[in-house]
């Protein structure tokens, strides 16, 4: 029904609240919780590029070709840029050096970089013939991957003793590419169509490394493979569950 994604929200957001009051932490299980919801957010990405249909669409390649040349470019470019990255040890961000700063930086940069990407996903979804739908679903579930994307920034800043004010700046800035690249994709729509199942590819790509190479081993070192395994797939298994609620909300 319309009120199934209000009132899962309103109740994830209830268990968070009591828990607080209880004084309970979820600092144990942060890493694991997002990477599962982010390995849900690129199976997503992926699976929109893919299936990507769009009249205007006028590239020679299929809309499965362009993705996983995307999802390539994607995991090519993170191992590039985390290969640069161990080769400046002296680079510093925050009074963080060393290891600390490279991690900092890969996830910042990671996720800023692919959000240029989901900027042009919702630009090219509300201009193309199917706006008035695809639009809607496109813009309401990259909503809902800034949810593990923002925990993942957070997640690598707070540990290292960057206050919170400091995270949650970097949390919305990795953010501010969407719409600022939504608006020129919208108004140059035929542009940047054949562009939108390679950029959908490159974002899943870039996420699912960060989640699986990154997210999941720091998860391991907190807890253990067990406990990290259970909590991974329970967050993904609802971060899947709010795409479906959020697609028949769309489709209606």
């Amino acid at each position: 029904s319309s009120c199934d994604l209000p009132i899962g929200l309103t109740l994830i957001y209830s268990v968070c609240v009591v828990y607080d009051f209880l004084g309970f932490s979820f600092n144990l299980f942060d890493a694991a919780v997002a990477a599962g919801m982010m390995v849900a957010a690129s199976y997503s990405l992926i699976i929109e590029g893919w299936t990507f249909d769009e009249p205007d669409d006028k590239s020679s390649l299929s809309s499965l070709t362009r993705t996983v040349i995307g999802t390539v470019f994607g995991l090519l470019f993170i191992l590039s840029t985390k290969s640069f990255l161990e080769k400046h040890e002296e680079l510093t961000v925050g009074g963080l050096a060393g290891a600390d700063a490279r991690k900092v930086l890969l996830i910042i940069f990671v996720m800023t970089l692919h959000s240029f990407s989901e900027g042009v996903g919702i630009g090219v979804s509300f201009g193309g013939s199917n706006g008035s739908e695809l639009g809607v679903f496109i813009s309401a579930s990259l909503a809902v991957h800034n949810v593990p994307e923002g925990l993942a920034v957070a997640i690598v800043l707070l540990p290292r003793r960057i206050s919170k004010l400091t995270a949650s700046l970097w949390c919305i800035g990795t953010s501010l590419p969407q719409p600022l690249m939504a608006v020129p994709a919208f108004l140059f729509v035929d542009t940047f169509i054949p562009f939108l199942p390679v950029g959908l590819g490159f974002a899943g790509g870039a996420m699912a490394w960060v989640a699986l190479c990154e997210l999941l081993v720091e998860a391991i070192e907190d807890t253990n493979i067990l406990t990290t395994g259970i909590i991974s797939s329970m967050s993904l298994c609802a971060m899947l569950y709010m795409q479906e609620i959020i697609d028949g909300e769309s489709r209606s």
